[in-house]
């Protein structure tokens, strides 16, 4: 083998790496980010902590529900804060009603703010990124259970966290508006 054979048989091999890095990388992000919270992504938990785990200290939950432009629902809250001790389980309801004159389907992206938060919020119920059917005038309650895991205490980057929000956006789905979001989200953890 000639060294120009050599020289392009590494550069096709470093190609098809690099495609395959690629092809890759966001689901590998998405993991990542979903293990360690990282951007803040919240956590899903299969059960509560034991009684015993819940601790003094408090956190403000605050609430927040938008919908696209492109998405006619009107969707909100329907309380902008509770306050939760970290480990007790957390209740809200949001409520979604369709003001179009025929069914549309939406899907919600969320986010967790402060970042660093993100990784503490634990959710046992959600509705997000599942695709929602609501008929013309038609309204739906929607839970979220949640908690703060109890190791919070443990990590002394979240001592002056007193607040954490938790915002919600609907989007029509099968729409770019909603590819972008789900873009967005993806590349900001």
């Amino acid at each position: 083998m000639d060294k120009n054979t050599k020289t392009l048989l590494v550069i096709l091999s470093f190609v098809a790496f690099m495609i395959g890095v690629a092809f890759a990388s966001v689901p590998l992000y998405d993991l990542f980010c979903k293990v360690t919270g990282f951007g803040g992504t919240t956590q899903v938990s299969d059960a509560l902590p034991d009684e015993s785990e819940i601790l003094n200290r408090t956190i403000s939950i605050h609430f927040n529900g938008d919908t696209n432009r492109d998405l006619s629902w009107a969707f909100k809250p329907e309380t902008h804060k509770i306050d939760v001790k970290v480990g007790q389980q957390g209740l809200i309801n949001f409520k979604a009603k369709n003001t179009a004159a025929i069914p549309t389907i939406g899907t919600a992206v969320y986010n967790v703010t402060p970042l660093k938060a993100g990784k503490y919020f634990k959710k046992t119920q959600c509705f997000c990124f599942d695709e929602q059917l609501l008929k013309p005038g038609e309204e739906m309650n929607m839970p979220v259970v949640f908690y703060i895991d109890p190791s919070i205490a443990q990590d002394r980057n979240m001592d002056d966290v007193k607040s954490i929000t938790l915002s919600y956006s609907f989007f029509k789905s099968n729409s770019k508006a909603l590819d972008s979001a789900l873009e967005a989200f993806y590349n900001s953890e």
